[in-house]
């Protein structure tokens, strides 16, 4: 009985242990930011609602995501109103009261940065536009950077006996990324000034980054798919402003962009919105190398 006793005590000392540091689940809304959690934390369970194939503004609160984010721990999106269609109710569904408080378990990248193009006021004629500003923060490397350090101290507080861990893994994870900053605006220095044309605002963020000007946009508003009358007046922006390029994400519809670089005589260029977006595109550095050597190839 004694023996016992101690095989029992041992026993719930181990499962006490094995609880202690049990993997952090941690539910991403895009690629993105599945792979900065990775970096930050590589044993964590990561799961990404999206792929780089998917439009993050139009995804299913399907019944596989509610009872992925029922076991979370984390929530981590981009926010800016970007999943406003399907995040509330994969929440409300849920029912995780762990992910509900933005102080605690709810981490939007884009409220850890100053974000572009906020507006006023929103309404239903300016299409498809957010008000909280441009949600596609992880194209400027400088405001990831930034949201990596907030998302550290997120994870920390949210697992504290592992904050150590994601102290470390973030002050590897700074040095590497401003290494490769420096790396890519040495590569990307024949970019600067270049006119484009693109289909939406995805890459606002990487542009200005690069210096690259998007002078106009496949779509006449944001949200409504490039219509006749506006492609044959992008036909002769392209020619008037010497575009050099058309530019797309993975998950864009290439039809109007086709016309136009056929007619204009001009590349399109498919750039990987995030990890996965093509074969190159594995990780977060590799996301980066991969959209610029694509567009350094076009002829930029």
């Amino acid at each position: 009985m004694h023996i016992n006793s101690k095989l029992l005590l041992a026993t719930a000392l181990l499962g006490l242990s094995q609880m202690t540091h049990a993997a952090l689940n941690v539910f991403a809304c895009e690629p993105e930011y599945a792979a900065l959690v990775k970096e930050l934390a590589p044993d964590a369970k990561v799961y990404s609602a999206t792929t780089a194939l998917q439009d993050p503004h139009h995804i299913q609160a399907r019944p596989s995501l509610i009872a992925k984010m029922r076991r979370a721990d984390l929530v981590v999106c981009a926010g800016a109103d970007l999943e406003i269609g399907w995040l509330p109710v994969l929440q409300m569904k849920a029912a995780n009261a762990r992910v509900r408080d933005k102080s605690k378990g709810l981490f939007f990248a884009t409220e850890q940065v100053e974000t572009l193009d906020k507006l006023d006021k929103v309404d239903r004629s300016m299409g498809d536009v957010h008000e909280k500003g441009n949600p596609h923060v992880h194209f400027d490397p400088n405001r990831l950077l930034l949201i990596a350090k907030a998302l550290m101290k997120r994870l920390s507080h949210v697992d504290p006996s592992q904050s150590v861990h994601y102290h470390q893994q973030y002050e590897v994870f700074e040095h590497k990324w401003q290494q490769a900053i420096t790396r890519w605006q040495q590569k990307a220095i024949a970019l600067q000034g270049k006119n484009v044309i693109a289909y939406h605002s995805s890459f606002r963020y990487l542009f200005k980054w690069l210096q690259i000007n998007q002078v106009d946009d496949l779509e006449p508003k944001p949200g409504l798919a490039p219509t006749t009358s506006h492609l044959a007046q992008l036909l002769k922006s392209a020619n008037n402003q010497r575009v050099t390029a058309v530019i797309l994400t993975s998950y864009q519809d290439t039809r109007g962009g086709e016309w136009l670089s056929k007619r204009a005589k001009i590349p399109m260029v498919v750039l990987p919105m995030s990890i996965g977006g093509n074969d190159d595109s594995q990780d977060l550095f590799s996301l980066y190398d991969s959209v610029i050597n694509l567009l350094l190839e076009s002829g930029q």
